[in-house]
């Protein structure tokens, strides 16, 4: 019963550190663009090959 006096203070502070940092994230746009990143890794940058370069049967 007296590990609860410990770990009721402990889980407080988790939480409050959690909402923290949920709130700074937020505040600082981390959630602003989230398909961005994603749409990044599948667009490639090669360019097409030029008419001179492509392969003659």
């Amino acid at each position: 019963m007296d590990v609860i006096i410990l770990l009721i203070p402990l889980s407080l502070a988790l939480v409050g550190l959690i909402a923290w940092f949920l709130l700074w994230a937020a505040k600082s746009g981390q959630f602003d663009d989230l398909e961005g990143p994603a749409h990044n890794v599948i667009m490639d940058d090669d360019t097409p090959p030029k008419p001179d370069d492509a392969p003659k049967p």
